[in-house]
């Protein structure tokens, strides 16, 4: 599949199967591929978590995407609530005394869909992460219209987690558009190539309308 043949949405929500399935990397290698491609692209943090002024995966993205920071990363539109403490934005908004402002984030995102034709917005951590007690990330995915793409990889109980984040995200008729296998994390090959062949397979079966992209192992630009 080459991604200039891909129709993506205006905005993509891009979620992982857990904390550490490598958001941060495959957000910003798809931005860099759809730049590349000739699209018009911007990332988002949408709740940043450990980090004081300025995210870093934001800087992440930056990176990878050879872009060096972005005036919109200085107006803070790509990164508009920033926690200290590294933990679920529900807990970090706690302990920094003050609500995590999501009609804010909102705003932010549709600033930057005006002035790019794609804005690409990382989640932080996986589906059911709390935003503010029962409110979930996929209650503001849901609400907000989004699709999804969601981020995998090669490690034990990555099939697992995969499926249930899928059947999740059907149980509420959130469109998914792209499901990327992460490479990086390859690191048993008879686990890692079972996982890939499986999750296409079931992909193919029950969701083939979701396209399957498979990140190489990268480094920072």
């Amino acid at each position: 599949m080459v991604i200039s043949d891909i129709s993506f949405p205006k905005k993509l929500f891009i979620s992982g199967i857990d904390t550490d399935a490598g958001k941060s990397y495959a957000t910003g290698w798809l931005a860099r591929s759809m730049t590349d491609a000739g699209k018009s692209v911007i990332t988002q943090k949408f709740v940043q978590t450990g980090n004081y002024d300025f995210s870093e995966d934001i800087e992440v993205h930056r990176e990878i995407m050879g872009t060096g920071i972005l005036k919109e990363d200085y107006e803070h539109l790509t990164a508009p609530e920033i926690f200290s403490y590294p933990c679920s934005p529900d807990l970090a908004a706690k302990i920094d005394n003050r609500e995590i402002d999501l009609e804010k984030i909102t705003k932010a995102a549709d600033t930057l869909a005006s002035k790019y034709d794609h804005v690409l917005i990382e989640g932080a951590g996986g589906l059911m992460v709390p935003l503010k007690g029962n409110y979930l990330t996929i209650d503001y995915i849901t609400e907000n219209k989004l699709s999804v793409c969601l981020v995998t990889n090669g490690n034990l109980g990555s099939i697992n987690h995969t499926l249930l984040a899928l059947d999740a995200l059907k149980s509420r008729n959130i469109p998914v558009s792209l499901v990327i296998y992460n490479t990086y994390f390859d690191r048993d090959a008879k686990i890692s190539a079972d996982t890939k062949e499986y999750l296409q397979k079931w992909l193919k079966t029950y969701y083939p309308e979701t396209l399957y992209l498979e990140m190489p192992t990268i480094k920072k630009a």
